[in-house]
């Protein structure tokens, strides 16, 4: 076996990952094994990488999904370069930035009101009167980003219906 192969107990024991998550991983095209005549699995060295990165990944909460979409835009057949990795590395940071805003806000906010309609909290009434954040959907709409003030008034479309603080957001002023 050239020494640019690993076998999948090799990848596992390299990685920490169990023999099975690898092949769980394979079949969602995270790493693609090479066949041998023997029919079995060989992966390249730089798949320890790749499998490792998705181990960070979800521990930093990202979804598998958005792990299969990053390592996707990696090259199969060779080794990712360092400007490839550069690349994903952005678009994580991005990520990253949005579920740390969304924890600061709620680490400040899950003391209060958090829109819930659950009406417990003397002070929700102060911010959710009668709950008025339903108006916004189902859910903690202040920790959805939802506003207590988007809710102080009833704006109505031309046609009559209600609109969301989100839509009142979207649509042209």
């Amino acid at each position: 076996m050239p020494q640019s192969l690993l076998s999948i107990g090799d990848l596992s024991r390299r990685t920490g990952i169990s023999v099975s998550a690898i092949r769980f991983y394979e079949a969602r095209g995270l790493v693609q094994a090479i066949r041998t005549r023997g029919n079995q699995r060989r992966f390249m060295r730089a798949d320890i990488r790749r499998l490792s990165f998705a181990l960070i990944a979800q521990q930093l909460g990202l979804k598998l999904t958005e792990i299969e979409a990053e390592l996707a835009t990696l090259p199969q057949g060779r080794p990712p370069t360092r400007r490839d990795w550069q690349a994903i590395s952005r678009q994580i940071r991005t990520a990253l930035q949005a579920k740390i805003e969304m924890l600061e806000k709620t680490r400040d906010l899950l003391e209060g009101c958090i829109g819930c309609g659950c009406l417990s909290l003397d002070r929700c009434a102060l911010y959710n009167r009668d709950d008025r954040a339903a108006r916004g959907g189902a859910g903690p709409r202040f920790l959805l980003g939802d506003r207590p003030q988007d809710f102080d008034d009833d704006r109505r479309l031309s046609t009559g219906s209600r609109v969301s603080p989100r839509q009142r957001r979207r649509s042209p002023p």
